[in-house]
């Protein structure tokens, strides 16, 4: 690889928003140099999010054949992407895939769109499933960002995502990167809103104007995950486990669960981040305003966002900076981080193939 490393990076996270991409520059000798050239959301067809949505009760076969499909997709986005601002310099694809299935406890995590099809159809190599060996040493197989927030950005005290689940990263008093899943937040919103005919909660107005139950709260807020220390992580089976038949045994209003649900997100977030100085906040949460507002005022802090751009879309970013250290073969998992065994240097890497 050259002086300077011209990579795209793929997301798709479980709020199933879109699949995120990135066109992005890297000095590979200093990381911190990095620019992110071009970035798109393109959202999904229903088709596509119905399926993607039920494909946890599908058998492996058909996993089989929706990783494929599902390859063919993003492959087709990316063709689509890279005629549109007439790229012609890539080193290689860093994708994340779609999360289906995630039980590290049980050995397994499953992210769908097969590196091969989507190296086979774009010409270009593809860097991808970047969980599998982490959780085959004992891993959480998550999160993986915190090696970006790490070398790309140290000048924070703390990172915090706010997407289908939000999470943080930080580094200890010994200098370990510490980083865990803090608690759902679009993944249940998102769910909710649905039923009022919506994708998202723009701005969290709904939220904004729903009744908060203190007994709700109480509840979500005294959930064994939150005692757990870290390594953890959470999938959307512990939400559909656990958390929605709690907040179904009763029948509150939508506008009341998103109440609800936005506080105890808050108060859960803003636990982890009265102490810290600089914090930077990114992920599409960061959109909803009330849920901003109300992790202000339980930090009793003005909190100081960052530029659109990387709000959106430090995560496909950071999985281009992912697929680089492969490429690289540099370390790119960390055991303080997911519980890993070691420290290791994660992902499958594809060549085109006629």
């Amino acid at each position: 690889m050259g002086e300077k490393i011209f990579c795209l990076g793929v997301m798709s996270g479980t709020s199933l928003d879109g699949v995120d991409i990135v066109y992005a520059v890297f000095n590979p000798k200093r990381y911190s140099e990095f620019e992110i050239v071009y970035s798109r959301t393109i959202p999904y067809a229903s088709s596509w999010k119905n399926i993607l949505q039920k494909a946890i009760t599908y058998n492996d076969l058909e996993l089989e054949e929706l990783s494929v499909a599902y390859a063919q997709l993003l492959g087709t986005m990316l063709q689509d992407f890279i005629h549109s601002y007439h790229i012609t310099k890539i080193d290689f694809i860093a994708s994340h895939g779609h999360t289906i299935k995630h039980q590290p406890k049980l050995g397994y995590t499953l992210q769908i769109g097969d590196g091969q099809t989507i190296a086979n159809k774009t010409k270009i190599p593809v860097v991808c499933d970047f969980r599998s060996q982490d959780v085959a040493l004992g891993g959480e197989g998550a999160p993986l960002v915190p090696i970006g927030d790490k070398l790309l950005f140290s000048e924070f005290d703390r990172c915090v995502n706010l997407g289908g689940f939000a999470n943080i990263s930080f580094e200890n008093k010994q200098k370990d990167r510490i980083a865990f899943d803090i608690c759902p937040v679009n993944i249940v919103l998102n769910h909710y809103v649905q039923d009022l005919g919506f994708d998202f909660d723009d701005g969290g107005q709904i939220a904004a104007k729903g009744v908060l139950n203190h007994q709700l709260l109480e509840h979500l807020n005294r959930l064994d995950f939150y005692q757990k220390a870290p390594p953890k992580s959470l999938g959307l089976e512990w939400v559909q486990d656990i958390v929605f038949p709690l907040i179904e045994t009763n029948n509150f209003s939508i506008p009341s669960i998103l109440r609800t649900f936005t506080e105890h997100a808050a108060i859960q977030i803003a636990s982890h981040i009265k102490e810290s100085k600089h914090v930077l906040f990114t992920g599409g949460g960061v959109f909803n305003s009330f849920l901003i507002q109300r992790i202000a005022y339980h930090t009793k802090k003005q909190l100081v966002l960052p530029n659109k751009e990387l709000i959106e879309y430090k995560e496909a970013l950071v999985f281009a900076f992912l697929g680089l250290l492969r490429m690289q073969n540099q370390t790119n998992c960390l055991a303080s981080v997911t519980g890993a065994s070691k420290d290791h240097c994660s992902g499958v890497i594809f060549y085109p193939q006629e």
